[in-house]
């Protein structure tokens, strides 16, 4: 009778959560009977495996480079950044997973498996390089251009494969995915990148917390395997398997078009520069400043350490809600240009917030303007990779999301060297005028929100058509836009 009701128990406590699911969950509503939330969420898993790199290429081996290597912050500066150089390549990478035909009969597999081997061999090579970038011990009488050539390579490695790997595995998603759940599969793929961000930093913190050569090497390689492994989980048995050759194919294959044919395609769309210009505005407004909220905390606002090292997590909790409601509103057909210009509005007052809690000596205001620049970047992202993945017909998915890609990466990058740059140059000149030293920090503020009112400016003609648009994307095979 025991073994009854606990059976009984068990079969109602599964019943409640398989009920439960969707309403408490994140994202739980994105499966469909076709695409179940366990295979959604293995396919994400690459999204983690890219959170992982983007990690440790920016923060934990920033930190690692300069700190305990020694090696000049304007060397890892370069380093850090070469991995950008890959981002304008992704609508390339996009297009040919688009047009390619294996003979095993997949289109995205095959990219997303070579980006994985690349971005492998990027960090198994790279705490070599790094150790003979830093000198010392038994590398000590290398020559110094084999360590930075290393390391740059390595780098360049890990770029060109963490880009190739989500620009496909966003397209395999978007393939996969009915119209109607594309925006909650939007929401899940990014929320999966930040949890992976967030473990990733916490687990490299902990297990280089007692640092030594042998201990980095340990854990980058670690890295490279779990990348491996992740990726390998994700793919397992998800794309099907298209047959190349016998009675399935008797029609010869169509000649694909080149890139150039296709971009030029895809560019005469319905307004799809003003997209990527609008995209391009809003990325650099929510990033110019991500370097410089902790400074600010810290010397503006004298905030302790431990509190403005909280500021990155408020940013990133901002982030998700801005994912989350995002997600839900648009799997009810809201239109998703309405909803990026909404997430431009919500950054306007969040940046004037920053630039107040200064005068009013405010921090709790500082920390509320940090989570609202995180939640309007949340709306702004998810609402511009919506419309790109809603109006991508099936036949240019991989360059429509390539082309958001490369533009998404391109600017990010480009604003957070801008954004250090303005504010040396505005501090410098405030110090030698006897200015408030707020005022580099304001400026950089000041120019977000220019930034944001020009990607208001480009999106108001895709807000006039927004009634056409809103819960009617554009059957497969519609015009590109």
């Amino acid at each position: 009778m025991s073994g009854m009701s606990q059976s009984g128990m068990r079969q109602k406590a599964v019943l409640f959560l398989l009920q439960a699911g969707p309403r408490f969950l994140p994202f739980a509503d994105a499966a469909t009977p076709d695409l179940p939330l366990g295979r959604l969420l293995r396919l994400s898993l690459f999204q983690v495996s890219v959170g992982m790199a983007l990690v440790l290429l920016v923060g934990t081996l920033n930190r690692v480079m300069i700190v305990e290597l020694g090696v000049s912050a304007a060397l890892v500066g370069v380093m850090i950044s070469l991995p950008l150089i890959f981002a304008p390549f992704r609508a390339l990478i996009g297009f040919r997973s688009d047009t390619h035909n294996s003979a095993l009969g997949w289109r995205r597999v095959p990219f997303i498996w070579r980006g994985t081997m690349i971005q492998f061999g990027g960090l198994a090579l790279m705490p070599f390089s790094l150790l003979v970038l830093a000198g010392g011990g038994e590398s000590a009488d290398a020559p110094a251009w084999i360590g930075q050539l290393g390391a740059g390579f390595a780098f360049l490695l890990v770029g060109a494969g963490l880009h190739m790997t989500q620009t496909v595995g966003l397209a395999l998603a978007t393939d996969l995915a009915p119209v109607e759940s594309q925006p909650k599969v939007v929401g899940l793929m990014y929320v999966m990148l930040l949890v992976g961000m967030v473990v990733s930093a916490l687990l490299f913190g902990w297990l280089l917390a007692d640092f030594s050569p042998l201990r980095l090497v340990q854990v980058i390689q670690g890295a490279a395997m779990a990348t491996i492994a992740l990726n390998v989980v994700a793919l397992w048995k998800q794309e099907p398997r298209k047959p190349r050759y016998g009675a399935a194919v008797a029609a010869a294959p169509a000649k694909q078009p080149s890139f150039v044919e296709a971009w030029a395609h895809f560019a005469a769309g319905d307004r799809a520069i003003r997209r990527l210009i609008a995209t391009g505005f809003g990325t650099m407004a929510f990033s110019m400043s991500d370097v410089l909220l902790e400074p600010y905390g810290g010397q503006i606002l004298h905030m302790p350490v431990g509190t403005t090292t909280a500021l990155t997590a408020t940013l990133a909790i901002g982030g998700l809600f801005g994912f989350g409601l995002a997600s839900r509103v648009l799997g009810r057909g809201a239109d998703p240009f309405r909803m990026a210009s909404y997430g431009a509005l919500v950054g306007i007052p969040a940046y004037l917030a920053l630039i107040a809690s200064a005068p009013f000596d405010a921090p709790v205001l500082f920390g509320l303007g940090t989570a609202a620049v995180g939640f309007g970047a949340g709306l702004f992202g998810h609402g511009t990779l919506t419309a790109t993945m809603n109006l991508a017909p099936k036949s240019q998915t991989g360059l429509a999301l390539g082309a958001w890609g490369a533009v998404q990466a391109s600017a990010a990058g480009l604003a957070v060297a801008l954004g250090g740059i303005v504010y040396e140059a505005v501090a410098w000149f405030a110090a030698a005028r006897g200015l408030d030293p707020a005022t580099g920090y304001n400026a950089v503020y000041a120019i977000e929100i220019a930034l944001l009112f020009a990607a208001l400016l480009a999106m108001l003609p895709l807000l006039r058509r927004a009634p056409a648009l809103a819960g009617a994307p554009p059957p497969t095979g519609a015009a590109v836009s």
